[in-house]
């Protein structure tokens, strides 16, 4: 068992009765497996297979603080997130370090049935949803899912009831701010029924930048039948954040599942995707940007498991890395034996902007059957030369140049994003980040940006 471990289970086992008091049902009733799954766990360090990049173990080694007693810590929210999102209207809920603040009228607005708020407060009112699925998708033999289990003391829920389409984008802010270091272990719990539509835009963002912050987050995905489910995550962090963000789905027979992953500044994050299409016809499109720079360090990592005939897939990661920044992308694609007609493809695209920037990538295939058609691709280099010149040859500057190429280079990630008015809002974003702009709405001061 790595010190890390040591650490965290000793805090729960001399403060059980705390971190339970503050919890409710079902997230209560698995403390106990998750314990004895931590036993003769270890969290994954460079030795293990797809981590070569990145150290959980170290990530969670630090002795941060853990607010057991949720202890009331005063946040500006105004502060973190002054931007709205040009031209897209949502139904907002805000997380301070882990604790959901609903906004006003939030509640009015969702349409009936349709639950977004605390997941301890949704343990209590939809006890048999979040008993059939919590901690059902998400595997407890993992030591991260089961440390985050361990100590999660409340979390997200998202619940749209069978064949009810939401008229509007959720859109969960995820804040950081505290006036000591801390880290959080945040849960979210998503259930789209049969037939069902709904849109999300989660956000992270860092507050006070000088102290440092750990994330542990776990996001379990239900799509049902016939449903159809879009999210988009942008994070915006600070460089003394670590972040290792995990994110299990299982899909059910001609449902679709879309994602976009936006990194745009932060310290060490590692974002993993484990997707399951356990039903005909099923269909998913994993997307994913990165702009590093300093010595920002990003790691993702995906695993697609076609289980059932005719399902599609589609992965497009691109990155563009520079200064001293380390990124990195792992995929996988499994094809089952009972998987036939499977469509799957992968493809990868790095730009290196500086001599010192570094990448990662190992795409990989594992298919079981003959009917079916996958491929994969990565690619690393640097900005066309050619392009270059001829735009430096039109009077361009070369700095100006530079930066047009790598926005034209991240085009058709963005334009995987269907949610009104955010495709424009991370076209904006990037142009900003490209041009040297401050990365984060927090240096907006509220004004229009």
């Amino acid at each position: 068992m790595s010190n890390a471990l040591t650490q965290y289970i000793k805090l729960f086992e001399e403060n059980r009765a705390t971190i339970c008091g503050h919890s409710a049902g079902k997230l209560n009733d698995v403390r106990d497996e998750a314990l004895a799954a931590l036993r003769d766990s270890r969290l994954p360090d460079r030795s293990c297979e797809g981590f070569e990049k990145t150290s959980i173990d170290e990530m969670f080694a630090p002795d941060y603080g853990v607010n057991i007693s949720r202890v009331n810590i005063p946040v500006d929210v105004a502060a973190s997130f002054k931007c709205d999102v040009p031209s897209l209207s949502t139904l907002l809920g805000i997380v301070v370090n882990d604790a959901f603040m609903p906004t006003s009228l939030l509640e009015s607005k969702l349409p009936e049935g349709v639950y977004f708020g605390s997941l301890r407060r949704g343990a209590e009112m939809l006890p048999g949803i979040v008993d059939r699925f919590y901690g059902s998708i998400a595997p407890m033999g993992e030591a991260s899912v089961a440390l985050n289990t361990l100590l999660v003391q409340d979390g997200v829920l998202i619940y749209v009831p069978q064949g009810v389409r939401l008229p509007k984008p959720l859109q969960l802010v995820n804040i950081f701010s505290s006036p000591v270091s801390i880290a959080t272990f945040r849960r979210l719990l998503i259930v789209i029924e049969e037939g069902a539509e709904a849109q999300l835009l989660v956000c992270d963002h860092t507050q006070e930048r000088e102290n440092s912050y750990l994330a542990s987050q776990i996001a379990e995905v239900y799509v049902g039948e016939g449903a159809r489910f879009e999210a988009c995550s942008i994070e915006e962090s600070s460089a003394l954040t670590s972040r290792y963000s995990r994110m299990f789905v299982r899909q059910e027979r001609d449902s679709h599942f879309s994602f976009n992953s936006t990194t745009l500044t932060c310290g060490t994050t590692r974002n993993d995707f484990s997707i399951d299409l356990n039903g005909e016809n099923a269909e998913t499109h994993l997307a994913g940007m990165v702009i590093g720079s300093d010595s920002m360090h990003i790691d993702n990592d995906s695993s697609i498991r076609h289980l059932s005939p005719r399902c599609r897939s589609n992965q497009l990661f691109k990155y563009v890395l520079d200064d001293t920044s380390r990124g990195a992308f792992e995929g996988s694609i499994l094809v089952a034996p009972g998987a036939q007609y499977t469509e799957a493809y992968q493809s990868n695209r790095n730009i290196l902007a500086s001599t010192e920037a570094r990448m990662h990538c190992k795409p990989q295939l594992e298919i079981y059957n003959d009917d079916v058609k996958c491929s994969h691709g990565a690619t690393t280099g640097q900005l066309d030369t050619d392009a270059l010149f001829y735009m430096r040859s039109r009077g361009i500057p070369e700095a100006e140049a530079r930066t047009m190429l790598m926005q034209a280079f991240m085009v058709d990630v963005i334009d995987s994003v269907h949610i009104t008015g955010l495709r424009e809002r991370l076209l904006h974003l990037v142009d900003r980040r490209f041009s040297g702009s401050l990365g984060d709405c927090a240096g907006c001061q509220g004004k229009d940006c």
